[in-house]
């Protein structure tokens, strides 16, 4: 019977354990074995941290994403055929009455042209109530100057996006020529509408689609421009919980009912999010191959530690030892390699997530480039959002590769005959 006490192992510690750990550090003659178990190591903490940070941005990211989307966008929209909503105040009262729904705004949307001094930009116009807008949208919050209440009806003001007025070269108090596609019939043909416009407002969301491509003008003003008499293009909600909004939209349309298309967020931009989905889960694997490389480093040490321990392996097997002990002897050593090398990526992963806002901004001043384009990206930053499930899989994923690497090695281990690995030793 094996006595630990004769080893000098603490009593309540299994011998495999300690035999294992031992077999972890490295002796003089065998550097080499030792080598290669760190690049294991540090390979599988390579491969962990940028798990963790790819995750971490893509969550980031997809949240900033939503975020910015909703402060301009709606959770639900209801628009009438051809972009046009006769009975908006029975549709909007409806839908107020709706379970979920906590407050409606009616709008106008329509394509144009905005001019001054040789600088012509296309834009989507909305026409909006400043005093429900602010109920159902978030871009009250994102002025930069002026504000959505100087959109007074009859004043004929606009508010632009901070990218578009830029374009314009125009600031508050500034005048713009709107050119809207509905024009007059003339002897001469078809005139385009033109309506000059004071620039009463500019936001800026850090969307680059809103901030290079949305002006905003009072309801009644935007009505008058294209023609639209009482009617809107649709009716804009806001709901109690935004990953409610499919299950609201399909209920709004079994009360509501009508020739009414009723939209979600998630539908409306769904690419996007879509987008961002798929990558994450594409990054996911390939990265996971960074951590199954490493692991696959642990077989050829352990083969080579198996090899080398030839003698004490028929040691222990002569003091008693069952085949099951010694395959844990090297699981165990096996495991420490994976053990380490993930709490390494974890700790290293997640502090490089949480400041890694401060990296790029840092990386840009040193280098003078953008390394996040807005006109590519949609927003300017690089956000991260740590999430204890992504952590949680990571480190499954890296452990499960670590334990399944020990199997062929430590089970070769186990298949060796005492007696012949003595005579290799003589």
């Amino acid at each position: 019977m094996w006595d630990n006490r004769a080893e000098g192992i603490p009593r309540h510690v299994p011998y495999e354990l300690f035999i294992g750990l031992r077999y972890t550090r490295a002796k003089r003659r065998n550097h080499f074995i030792s080598f290669i178990s760190l690049i294991s190591m540090l390979g599988i903490a390579l491969g962990v941290a940028a798990l963790i940070v790819v995750l971490s941005v893509m969550n980031g990211f997809q949240k900033e994403l939503r975020a910015r989307i909703l402060g301009v966008a709606s959770h639900v929209q209801i628009t009438g055929p051809d972009n046009q909503l006769a009975d908006w105040q029975r549709v909007e009262q409806g839908a107020l009455t709706a379970r979920g729904v906590v407050a409606a705004a009616p709008y106008v949307n329509a394509q144009g042209l905005l001019a001054n001094e040789g600088n012509v930009r296309g834009a989507i116009v909305r026409g909006i109530v400043p005093g429900l807008e602010d109920q159902v949208a978030d871009i009250g919050r994102h002025m930069v100057a002026g504000s959505l209440d100087r959109l007074v009806a009859g004043e004929f003001g606009i508010v632009l996006g901070s990218d578009l007025a830029r374009a314009l070269r125009v600031l508050p108090g500034d005048k713009v020529t709107l050119i809207a596609p509905q024009g007059l019939v003339t002897p001469a043909g078809l005139v385009p509408r033109l309506k000059q416009f004071r620039v009463v407002g500019i936001f800026e969301v850090g969307m680059f689609e809103y901030d290079s491509g949305l002006a905003l003008v009072s309801l009644e003003d935007a009505q008058k421009l294209f023609q639209l008499g009482d009617k809107v293009s649709g009716v804009r909600l806001k709901l109690e919980d935004l990953f409610q909004s499919r299950q609201v939209a399909r209920d709004l349309y079994q009360k509501l009912g009508g020739d009414l298309a009723i939209s979600d967020w998630t539908r409306s931009h769904a690419n996007f999010f879509r987008a961002v989905e798929i990558e994450k889960r594409v990054m996911f694997i390939i990265l996971t191959l960074i951590v199954a490389v490493a692991a696959f480093n642990i077989v050829s040490t352990l083969v080579m530690v198996v090899k080398e321990k030839q003698g004490d392996i028929a040691i222990l097997r002569t003091l008693g030892s069952s085949p099951a002990e010694i395959l844990r002897v090297f699981i165990v050593q096996g495991s420490a390699i994976g053990v380490v090398g993930t709490a390494v990526g974890l700790a290293a992963g997640i502090t490089l997530a949480l400041n890694l806002t401060a990296i790029v901004h840092g990386l840009e001043a040193l280098l003078g480039v953008t390394l996040v384009d807005a006109r590519v990206y949609f927003i300017g930053d690089l956000p991260a959002d740590v999430r204890l499930a992504d952590v949680l899989t990571v480190s499954v994923t890296a452990l499960a590769l670590g334990v399944l690497s020990t199997v062929y090695p430590a089970w070769r281990a186990a298949r060796t005959a005492p007696a012949d690995a003595l005579r290799h030793e003589i």
